[in-house]
């Protein structure tokens, strides 16, 4: 009995050091980063695609917009065409590992995030001296604006947006559910799944969520050690709350099957008091692709231009929910 629980062990041993979560593989620096007409060229030459919709110049804010996991830059095609005919310029890219960058669907690791939100900030900050610079994260990159913007040298920064932040991290699951996704990324890594059979719905825009289903730059299938690294990005920005000392706009929708409310309220509690909080109650994950998004929209312009919110959806004060 000994004997076969040894040889388990060593069993067990060898397909965790074969088989560990893949990350990218991240190259020397080669070039300087730099902005092209359709691509954010990174300094170890990468090319990150990226979209921009140009305000009228001059512009009277700029808006860097970070997609959230799964999901690429057009995410943000709605509200950018909006905002730039109210003198918003928006800026969206393809995070690694999304969208129609190279090795799409590995995971990148959240340094090597942060980093390039990081070097596109002092980029855009370049090409529009003077002018007010906001950070927009949808979800996960919510998660990668809070991980980044808690950083002391990251580039200065007007205000952040955070939409649905993905704060769900290590610590707002339950030992089982760690045990199992530790497994499942260190055992079979490259597996995938999907979120078909969960009953989760993302917005109440159906014809949104069509179009994403038939999207073939939308990830449909997710490998295990992807889920892995996303959750240990979400850990480090739950973690980040107190350190966000900017002006801050969180939205987050009642409806929202994706990310749960409680680590939600958590973050939002350890927020700086000077932050604004808009909670939908008819709002789904996807605030800006929701049947009432151009209600949002309106809110982060008028929240850009003077601190207030028009839909009077603001929280005045916490809990966001009854506790039951």
């Amino acid at each position: 009995m000994r004997l076969g629980k040894y040889f388990g062990f060593l069993l067990i041993a060898g397909l965790l050091i074969g088989c560990t979560p893949h990350v990218q593989k991240i190259a020397e620096d080669v070039r300087p980063a730099k902005l092209s007409a359709n691509y954010y060229l990174t300094a170890d030459g990468v090319d990150l695609p990226i979209k921009s919709w140009q305000a009228d110049k001059p512009a009277k804010a700029v808006i860097i917009a970070v997609h959230g996991f799964n999901d690429y830059r057009n995410g943000f095609a709605f509200p950018a065409s909006w905002w730039m005919q109210q003198g918003i310029t928006t800026y969206a890219y393809d995070q690694r590992g999304f969208g129609e960058t190279a090795y799409r669907g590995i995971w990148a690791g959240t340094e090597r995030l942060k980093k390039d939100l990081s070097v596109l900030v002092g980029l855009i900050r370049n090409r529009h001296p003077g002018v007010p610079l906001y950070l927009l994260g949808e979800s996960m990159g919510g998660a990668v604006v809070m991980a980044s913007a808690s950083d002391a040298n990251f580039p200065k920064v007007d205000g952040l947006i955070l939409s649905a932040p993905a704060v769900w991290g290590w610590q707002s699951l339950n030992s089982f559910y760690r045990a199992v996704l530790w497994c499942a990324a260190h055992l079979v890594p490259s597996m995938t799944a999907s979120g078909n059979g969960l009953g989760i719905q993302a917005s109440d825009n159906i014809s949104i969520l069509q179009n994403l289903g038939q999207d073939s730059y939308f990830i449909k299938q997710t490998r295990i050690d992807s889920v892995y690294g996303l959750v240990g990005l979400m850990d480090q920005a739950y973690n980040s709350a107190e350190m966000l000392n900017l002006p801050t706009l969180v939205l987050y929708g009642a409806q929202d099957e994706v990310i749960p409310k409680d680590p939600v309220e958590d973050v939002v509690s350890r927020l700086p008091r000077t932050a604004d909080i808009v909670l939908y109650e008819d709002g789904w994950h996807l605030l800006m692709r929701d049947l009432q998004a151009p209600l949002v929209w309106r809110d982060i312009e008028s929240w850009i231009a003077d601190r207030q919110i028009p839909s009077g959806n603001q929280v005045q004060q916490l809990p966001l929910f009854a506790k039951q």
